[in-house]
């Protein structure tokens, strides 16, 4: 009885023992599955507590089963017995510390089934999450998953910008993945990423029927890149395309700021001095100064590149000559737009 007292006081632990059950990682509950191309993609969110209440700090390993069946009725039961769920197939263990081909994003996690699938059967999906000394949480909730062929990536993505916007427009994939023709009632996913290599993500809630869309709301002179997939529906299921190939876009400022007010010319001997009122875009790079030496005759610019003040003095002139000025405002776009020109304002060098 010592020895026993002894080990008791020596465990370093307070309070009452936890049993072991309890300390088990929480189920994965948010396991969903869809087909995409010729794989099921699998997406879940890795569980941060113990069946206690705690905190899980040393999840290491997600366990992935699969049963396959002809998807008439109730699918089997999960039951997990000595690790391992009963009548189900391990076909993959994601290791947390190197997830590779899985994709870990924060606790989201995401993973391809691309073995041994048949166009026609049903794929019964579960998780299970193991702790680093080998407990396992229950199995997660069943995905059931129709395997139907895919549509091919829509063709000929084409993305057109306009000012605030990216116009995109594509063509119809003629066949499914297994090679028959698809059908002519396929939905589309838009997709819109800030690089080529992605994050991508989806602008539609739901697929669209149309084979075109306008991604409206956007900041000039930055580039966005799209795809599309291709989504097919039926009563037995659901499923969708790789992406496209990608396009980009970059919307443009297209509007020209308002023309300068109050132009005037102030002759003297040697010079003309112009001055105006400003533009009121905030956008404003500067401003042109055009003259014209004859009644009827063009304007020729005077100042090669905008100039920022509201003043200028035209020391280009002869005596007893009349000229007339104009000024318009260019504004800072890639490609800068010009305004219309101010109201003339005309003087005659003395």
């Amino acid at each position: 009885m010592a020895l026993l007292a002894v080990a008791v006081a020596g465990c370093g632990k307070k309070g009452p023992p936890v049993a072991p059950e309890r300390r088990v990682p929480v189920a994965v509950s948010d396991l969903s599955g869809l087909v995409e191309g010729s794989a099921v993609i699998l997406s879940w969110s890795n569980p941060g507590t113990r069946a206690d209440g705690t905190r899980l700090k040393d999840l290491t390993t997600i366990r992935i089963y699969r049963r396959e069946d002809a998807g008439d009725g109730e699918p089997k039961p999960a039951m997990l017995s000595w690790g391992k769920v009963v009548g189900y197939d391990e076909i993959a263990a994601i290791r947390l510390a190197e997830p590779a081909p899985a994709t870990i994003e924060g606790p989201r996690a995401t993973w391809a089934d691309r073995e041994k699938l048949t166009v026609g059967r049903r794929y019964v999906y579960v998780l299970t999450a193991v702790d680093s000394i080998g407990r396992s949480s229950p199995p997660s909730p069943r995905v059931l998953v129709p395997f139907l062929a895919a549509p091919r990536p829509p063709d000929g993505l084409t993305a057109t910008a306009g000012e605030g916007e990216a116009r995109l427009a594509w063509a119809a994939p003629a066949r499914l993945v297994d090679g028959s023709p698809a059908p002519a009632t396929l939905g589309y996913e838009v997709l819109r990423g800030s690089s080529p290599a992605g994050p991508f993500a989806p602008l539609t809630p739901e697929a669209i029927a149309a084979r075109d869309f306008t991604d409206r709301g956007l900041t000039n002179e930055q580039t966005y890149y799209y795809a599309v997939r291709a989504v097919r529906t039926e009563p037995g299921g659901r499923a969708r395309s790789t992406p496209s190939a990608i396009a980009g876009a970059t919307p443009v400022d297209l509007t020209p700021p308002a023309p300068p007010g109050s132009l005037v010319a102030v002759p003297a001997e040697t010079a003309v001095r112009l001055a105006w009122s400003a533009s009121a875009e905030d956008d404003v790079a500067g401003y042109l100064v055009y003259r014209a030496e004859a009644p009827g005759a063009a304007y020729v610019r005077l100042t090669p590149t905008p100039i920022t003040t509201t003043t200028y003095i035209d020391r280009t002139v002869e005596r007893a000559k009349t000229y007339s000025y104009v000024v318009t405002a260019v504004d800072r776009a890639i490609r800068p737009n010009e305004s219309a020109r101010s109201q003339p304002a005309g003087a005659t060098v003395p």
